[in-house]
């Protein structure tokens, strides 16, 4: 991958962006996106929209959301603890003992989500899951007033950034799910970008909004742009694990290309024809049966309107909705040349009814 595009990831993932409160990463994401397309809105509810050729057909829309998991002030008791809600799914128990930044109007504030420490707690309680009420965030200030200096009810909160490389191509931070999506589109818009002349339809680039908290920004995005064809980047579990029975799940690895979903919210010509470029070009990729309308932004492209016919690429991903996520860089350049090939294959011709 290119130094400047790693340097982009680099930015986003440093870059926070909880579901509601992605206002950081969309002026990152839009002002990157000003020097590779024809035009870039912003809509109401916070989505941007970067497109190439915007009043061609067909129109294809390529999403991927750009909100990551986060937690929200909601209360500050006498002696300057924080207790915060979630934005988003999370496993309470491993909560406790992360650094977290709080977004406040004055700056970022250092915190450290705490717990009771394991060795005073009572023998029957060591093994039980805190609940999210017993969580709180510790600034090391004396007392409410000095917390009530920097921090207000409903500022966000985000793991504090994190991403390194491992080796062999994998990459680890909070916050791939899925700004790693939104980095994808954004990188297939450059490269259809500087092959315009072989476009024969519209594309339009989509970092999404508030994926995290019910699929809400593709929905209004998707209505708005009423695509033909559209197709979601996000990830999806990598079951390469020693803890994953794939019989359950299927399989699924890193640094074997791209997942391609199949099933009922995905449309059979989408498919074929992202396999299609997949085998043409040599591309590794891998397939994912989806049995049941997919929890992503494809699963609300599918039904908006009268219907678009809807595809989901996704990447490999070891634990999910965690402090540290960690993915493959060849999964990331896979789907990157994979849809970059779907777009310019795409005419008025093609016909996608199944």
């Amino acid at each position: 991958m290119k130094k400047s595009s790693m340097n982009f990831l680099e930015t986003m993932m440093k870059t926070p962006s909880p579901s509601g409160y992605e206002h950081k990463l969309r002026k990152v994401w839009s002002e990157e996106m000003k020097k590779y397309s024809d035009e870039v809105k912003i809509d109401v509810h916070g989505n941007i929209v970067a497109s190439i050729n915007p009043d061609k057909r067909p129109r294809i829309m390529l999403a991927g959301h750009m909100d990551e998991l986060g937690f929200q002030v909601e209360y500050i008791n006498d002696k300057g603890f924080i207790y915060f809600n979630h934005l988003g799914g999370f496993d309470i128990a491993i909560i406790p003992g992360r650094k977290v930044r709080i977004h406040t109007k004055q700056g970022d504030i250092l915190g450290v989500t705490g717990k009771k420490a394991i060795h005073l707690f009572e023998k029957k309680d060591r093994e039980k899951v805190p609940k999210r009420h017993e969580l709180y965030i510790d600034i090391g200030a004396n007392d409410k007033k000095e917390v009530q200096k920097y921090v207000e009810i409903g500022d966000p909160i985000t793991y504090d950034f994190n991403i390194e490389e491992l080796r062999n191509g994998l990459y680890i931070s909070r916050g791939f799910d899925d700004k790693i999506g939104a980095f994808i589109v954004a990188e297939v818009l450059k490269n259809v970008y500087r092959k315009k002349s072989e476009l024969n339809a519209a594309l339009f680039s989509v970092a999404t909004c508030q994926e995290e908290v019910g699929l809400r920004g593709a929905r209004t995005s998707a209505y708005g742009i009423d695509p033909q064809i559209g197709v979601a980047i996000d990830v999806t579990h990598g079951t390469d694990t020693p803890d994953v029975d794939v019989k359950k799940v299927g399989e699924i690895k890193l640094s074997e290309g791209a997942a391609i979903s199949r099933g009922p919210n995905i449309n059979p010509k989408v498919f074929e024809i992202l396999l299609s470029v997949a085998k043409k070009k040599k591309i590794k990729y891998q397939v994912e049966a989806a049995p049941r309308p997919t929890g992503t932004d494809a699963n609300v492209i599918q039904i908006t309107r009268a219907g678009v016919a809807t595809g989901l690429v996704s990447i490999p991903c070891r634990y999910m909705h965690t402090y540290t996520e960690l993915i493959s860089m060849k999964d990331v350049e896979s789907a990157i040349n994979i849809l970059t090939e779907f777009c310019l294959s795409v005419d008025e011709k093609t016909d996608f009814t199944p």
